[in-house]
């Protein structure tokens, strides 16, 4: 450990030193292309990390916030047979559902189970990209590190897939800030068609079939001209024949928006999968199982009861069992009070996240989600409705409607509509009502 803490240093003087012989003396850039160490440094101690992070996380009765797998994953045998055919098949497939509802460790967990076939799966998640190029860098830099046949060299066989590459690595002046590195892909250098047909080229290289599973997809939705952006993803994408796409997001509506109307480049691109929530009875057993592995008991009832309050949303159903258990020391059995004091403290510990959800909204957007929380779910517009919840005039109320379902907040659900995370309903219930 004391080596791979002293090493950054002795690279980054490496490199600096070379760059100061050619005349760059910027201490907050650096050229990746100057030295082979670096490269072989950061992903080394990439993977180390990432390797530390699984290890912690397999330790844990409950995870959220993250992708689960193996011992902490549950359920989801036919979505993950499908997704694996899919796979194998070259089907391309969009993934939907609200959020925390474990899509992305779905993914990932079929992404683990083909590892052992002659398939290469790559995982990109775009979140941050906010332009079309962003998408690019992102999606070159995170297709090649992961095609590459020896990582410390996806650089050097960068330059096989992609001309004129100028990588760049990027040092914050903030201490505690990461690194980044720029591929400098610009609409100077490189047009969309070379970008997207470069896994292609890779799959054929390597002769294997290539599978690229986008997470957040709704980011392209986001983007300036986005629809003329999808049109060319798609018109590239299609034509593929030993590459497919998994694209899936968190923002059900926008990811909706996409997919499900005709009019959008994306409609009917492949297989519709949309995921439902677990069970309570495969949650049961689950948190059961668990606490006993721990040395806790709790009773199925009491599990129920955690299932209930999340509404089986994967997320908050880790993250309300792990606050009932480190309640409880090892020979203990979980009551009722414990799951008060747990249901508390999980609105306590989002209710920051909650708060930044709610603080953009008008007074008539606060008081359409009162009247979603006091058991109305359609007819808005009718005048006893608008006038006790005070939400304008007639025509105010699709506005209203539109700008909710534009944040997730809520959804539609058939005829009706409803707020979509269910633990943000109950802390509005408490917290925001009249």
């Amino acid at each position: 450990m004391f080596l791979i803490s002293l090493f950054p240093f002795l690279v980054f003087c490496k490199c600096l030193l070379v760059n100061m012989l050619k005349g760059n003396t910027s201490l907050y850039h650096t050229s990746l292309c100057d030295t082979n160490l670096c490269d072989c440094y950061f992903i080394t101690i990439f993977a180390v990390v990432r390797q530390a992070k699984t290890v912690i996380v397999m330790c844990k009765k409950f995870v959220y916030g993250v992708a689960v797998s193996d011992y902490n994953f549950i359920g989801r045998e036919v979505e993950t047979k499908r997704l694996m055919n899919n796979f194998r098949g070259g089907i391309n497939t969009i993934l939907m559902s609200p959020r925390r509802l474990g899509k992305t460790s779905l993914v990932m967990r079929v992404c683990e189970k083909l590892k052992s076939e002659d398939i290469i799966t790559i995982y990109i998640d775009i979140f941050g990209c906010k332009s079309e190029y962003d998408f690019y860098n992102r999606l070159t830099s995170e297709v090649l590190k992961q095609t590459a046949s020896k990582q410390s060299m996806w650089l050097e066989e960068a330059k096989e897939f992609l001309y004129r590459l100028t990588p760049k690595i990027s040092f914050s002046p903030e201490p505690n800030s990461d690194f980044a590195i720029s591929l400098g892909i610009t609409p100077k250098t490189h047009t969309p068609e070379e970008i997207l047909e470069m896994v292609e080229k890779i799959a054929i290289k390597r002769g294997k079939q290539i599978v690229v599973c986008i997470d957040e997809f709704q980011q392209i939705g986001e983007m300036t001209d986005s629809k003329h952006v999808q049109a060319r993803l798609r018109s590239v994408w299609q034509h593929q024949k030993h590459v497919s796409y998994c694209l899936f997001g968190s923002k059900h509506h926008l990811m909706s928006s996409i997919f499900l109307h005709r009019s959008m480049p994306f409609y009917q691109f492949g297989d519709l999968i949309v995921l439902d929530k677990i069970p309570s009875a495969e949650w049961v057993e689950y948190i059961v199982s668990h606490f006993a592995d721990g040395k806790r008991t709790i009773s199925p009832a009491l599990a129920e009861e955690i299932c209930n309050f999340t509404d089986n949303y994967s997320a908050y159903v880790q993250q309300l069992s792990w606050l009932v258990y480190t309640q409880k020391e090892e020979g203990e059995t979980v009551v009722e009070t414990d799951i008060k004091q747990a249901t508390d403290d999980l609105l306590a510990t989002n209710e920051v996240l909650f708060m930044q959800m709610v603080e953009p909204l008008s007074e008539y957007q606060l008081n359409f989600l009162r009247a979603l929380c006091s058991g109305v779910t359609k007819d808005f517009g009718l005048a006893k409705i608008r006038e006790k919840y005070q939400l304008g005039s007639y025509s105010n109320i699709n506005r209203l409607q539109n700008a909710l379902l534009e944040r997730d907040l809520i959804e539609k659900r058939g005829t009706e509509l409803a707020i979509t995370d269910p633990v943000f309903a109950k802390w509005f219930q408490r917290k925001m009502m009249f």
